[in-house]
């Protein structure tokens, strides 16, 4: 056998079942994740002082609930694009937020305050919710924190980019 046929030889019984096992693998865990866009529902948002979340947002129907400076409850409609939602969907898939527990809480700390920001953080799919309960006094880990905040931040910004899109 030549030097080429043997090089042949070689990729056909070794290196093609490889790459199309590989490919076979890769398309099950794809068509298989645990929180795909395909699957999408909506995602709710809500924050406000204490237990007490006055401030809500529904990406399904576009109510946008807030509290303004006088302290007086504004209802608007925010309607989300594709897009917009795709874009937290990836922030959130960047940041973890499947891993993050149900509760981050700094509750039973010493010098925990009852009226901290709290944030309730809440992605439905087809099959599955993922739902977070944010204390902005939590200091139990510092990463999780930051991502968190993170999340928050980008969807308090999408928020009001939609709304000043109007």
């Amino acid at each position: 056998m030549t030097e080429r046929g043997k090089k042949i030889f070689l990729a056909i019984c070794i290196i093609t079942p490889f790459l199309l096992y590989c490919v076979y693998y890769y398309s099950i865990m794809v068509k298989n994740a645990p929180y795909r866009f395909s699957d999408f529902e909506s995602i709710t948002f809500k924050y406000g002082l204490g237990d007490s979340l006055n401030n809500t947002f529904n990406s399904a129907t576009g109510d946008f609930h807030y509290l303004d400076t006088r302290d007086s409850l504004v209802k608007t409609k925010v309607k989300f694009r594709k897009d917009d939602l795709l874009y937290l969907h990836r922030k959130a898939a960047e940041l973890g937020f499947w891993n993050f527990p149900e509760e981050i809480s700094g509750e039973g700390k010493p010098g925990h305050s009852t009226n901290s920001p709290h944030y309730y953080i809440e992605y439905k799919y087809k099959g599955k919710t993922k739902s977070v309960l944010y204390d902005a006094q939590n200091n139990e880990s510092p990463k999780l924190n930051d991502a968190a905040k993170s999340l928050i931040t980008e969807i308090n910004n999408m928020i009001n980019d939609v709304r000043d899109r109007k």
